[in-house]
Formats: structure tokens, C-alpha cells, sequence
């Protein structure tokens, strides 16, 4: 289907159409939350396509609580992307979890007022998402159409995030939910993992029973999932669904392009893993001669120490990405082992990235 701008019927195309005698006008992307690794590949990837990049955040000329300029960014952008919330990649005190939740749904809230209220909103809006949001699963994928949603608080905070998103009625902007896998580059997660391998903590991450805790219990208007955590029986074969930083461009660039495709997108590699075979391959790629296996008991105070949560290694995450492959979506990085060897030329792995993730 064709998107018109909701503000005179007019496609996008037909909006940035150039007059005889006129200096062609760049189209305009409002990146919100530019400030990580995915931003900055996208800042990058969008100003290479010939894009004026206008940026939303904590600092910088356009903030977050400036309403009139953040309604002025969006109104006549061609694409609005959104990645803005707290940083998963720390320790779930109760603190942390509202700001977690508060910092997607609050931004994604903010910037659904400007497109409603734009004369000529956005063409596209690509916000953020993750593949969390599924359950705990290993024994078969979850797509966008037949994926069973999970529970307990990632799953809530997902839930929420796109509730906000897709609220309401905006007739010209076509919304995409990017539900994102964990992303293989020079990101947190990916310089942990390689951090333990190097210290010879590669080995299998294995769930078993610690003593319960409420800090995964649910959160928001809809809390799901019990109060107090438990365990799953995976010795290590939890599915790990993973996308490189390159594929994440690259899907950004067609999903934005491609005017038939809307609503939720998994975004990860066809080819799902398991975490023995990740940390054997992050052993490899480390050059580590050996990796300890790392029981429940073991990682929860380990993983207090480090600020961190052991979720991001015993939750067993399996999404496909049907929506990009139905529409013929050609992934760069489709084997783990290459991806990580890819990762580790561009960005060699450090210990102290144990600590600083």
C-alpha cells in the first residue's frame, strides 16, 4: 500500500517533489535516543543516504521536554526513528526497573503527541522494540504472526512500549515496531560476553534454582508473571537469537523503503543458536584454551557484582524473522561464528570489558 502524509492526500514522494528552478530539498530524519551504538550506526547510515539527521535526547539542541521543538523536528520529517530508554544492562533495583520502563513509554508517548499534531507527519515511524517480549522458549521459533508473548517484567516493559507506540489512529505515518535480538557489535552485551570468554568464564551458562527474588516480577498498568523468579531446566541449551549490527541497518533501510510493511518486525538472524554453541564460539574467536561452566548460583552474585542481570544469558530467546524474509529481506550475517569473528576484527575484545559493560 501507498502512504500519503495525512495532512493533503499527497505521497511522499509527490511532498518532496522538485519544482523547475528549485534546489532539491534533503529529506529529513529525526533519530530520538541517537546516542548509543545503534544510533550511531543509523545517524551514520541515514547521513550516507543523503539525509539532514536531527537528533532527540538528553543533551544536545533538541531535548527531551522541549515540546515545541521536538513538535517542530517532526513536523514535515520524512522518517521519524525512535530508540530512546534506559540502557537493560544493569542491575534490576527497583529504581532501575521504573526508569526503564518510564523512559521508553514516556518518550514513545511524547513523540506520538508530535505525529498526531504534525501538519505533515512523518511517512514512516520505526520505533524500537525488543524480541524479549516473547516467552521463554526452546522448543520452537516465535514470529510476528504466531509468537506467544511472554510474562514478568522485560515482557511487561515490551508490552507497554508498544501499547504506547500503536495507540490511537495516525493515519499518514505507517508504524513499524523493531523487535530487536540482541545485537552483535561494539554494544554491552557483546563486549561481556567476549569479556567472560577472555577470563575464562566461557563456558555454558546453566539455570538452576537461587533463592527467589521479586526483581523480574511485572511492572506497569498490566503486571504479568508470578512475583518471585524461578528456573528453567536448559543445562545450557537456552536458544540465544542474536542480529548483527550491519543487519540492523540494513533492515532499518528496508523497512523504511518498503510501504507494504508495518506493525511488529522481528529483528534477527534466521539462524537461532543456543548458548553452549555461543560461548564455544566466543571461546574460539577469544582464543581462550578453556571455559568454566557457570551455574545459577554462581552467576547471580557474579552478575551483582558486575551490575548486571544473569537473564541476558538464561532466558532462552527464539525469534524468527518471518515479516523480512516473506518480503525478501537478504541478511549480510546469518552464522553466528562469522558475525562474532566480524565483530571481534572490527572491535577486538578487552577484559576490562567486563566491568565497563
Amino acid at each position: 500500500m501507498i502512504e500519503t502524509d495525512g495532512a493533503d492526500g499527497e505521497t511522499a514522494a509527490q511532498a518532496h517533489r522538485v519544482m523547475p528552478g528549485e534546489a532539491p530539498d534533503r529529506p529529513r530524519v529525526v533519530i530520538a535516543g541517537a546516542g548509543g551504538f545503534v544510533g550511531g550506526a543509523l545517524r551514520g547510515a541515514f547521513a550516507d543516504d543523503g539525509y539532514e539527521v536531527v537528533t532527540i535526547g538528553r543533551s544536545g539542541p533538541i531535548v527531551w521536554g522541549d515540546t515545541a521543538a521536538i513538535a517542530r523536528a517532526v513536523d514535515g520529517a520524512d522518517v521519524l526513528v525512535n530508540l530512546a530508554g534506559k540502557i537493560v544492562s544493569c542491575r534490576y533495583t527497583d529504581a532501575n526497573r521504573d526508569e526503564i520502563l518510564r523512559s521508553r513509554v514516556d518518550t514513545t508517548r511524547s513523540l506520538h503527541r508530535a505525529v498526531s499534531a504534525a501538519r505533515r507527519p512523518p511517512r514512516v515511524w520505526l520505533n524500537a522494540s525488543t524480541a524479549t517480549i516473547f516467552r521463554h522458549e526452546t522448543e520452537s521459533g516465535n514470529d510476528e504472526v504466531d509468537g506467544v508473548i511472554g510474562e514478568g517484567f522485560s515482557v511487561d516493559v515490551a508490552t507497554s512500549w508498544e501499547r504506547a507506540f500503536f495507540d490511537g489512529d495516525l493515519p499518514g505515518t505507517r508504524r513499524v515496531a523493531l523487535r530487536m535480538a540482541i545485537v552483535l557489535g561494539d554494544g554491552p552485551a557483546t563486549r561481556m560476553l567476549f569479556a567472560l570468554a577472555r577470563l575464562g568464564l566461557g563456558g555454558p551458562q546453566i539455570d538452576s534454582w537461587w533463592f527467589p527474588h521479586r526483581r523480574y516480577r511485572g511492572i506497569g498498568a498490566h503486571p504479568t508473571g508470578p512475583t518471585l523468579s524461578g528456573w528453567h531446566r536448559t543445562s545450557g541449551r537456552q536458544r540465544f537469537s542474536w542480529i548483527h549490527i550491519d543487519d540492523v541497518v540494513g533492515s532499518v533501510r528496508f523497512l523504511r523503503d518498503r510501504e507494504d510493511l508495518a506493525g511488529p518486525v522481528n529483528l534477527s538472524a534466521p539462524e537461532v543458536s543456543d548458548n553452549r554453541t555461543l560461548m564455544r564460539e566466543l571461546r574460539r574467536i577469544a582464543r581462550a584454551p578453556f571455559g568454566l561452566p557457570a551455574f545459577r548460583w554462581m552467576l547471580d552474585p557474579a552478575m551483582a557484582v558486575m551490575r548486571n542481570e544473569p537473564e541476558l544469558v538464561l532466558k532462552s530467546r527464539w525469534a524468527v524473522p518471518r515479516v523480512l524474509q516473506e518480503a525478501g529481506f537478504a541478511f549480510r550475517h546469518d552464522k553466528l561464528g562469522p558475525a562474532l569473528e566480524a565483530v571481534a576484527a572490527q572491535h577486538p575484545p578487552r577484559a576490562r570489558d567486563l566491568f565497563t559493560a
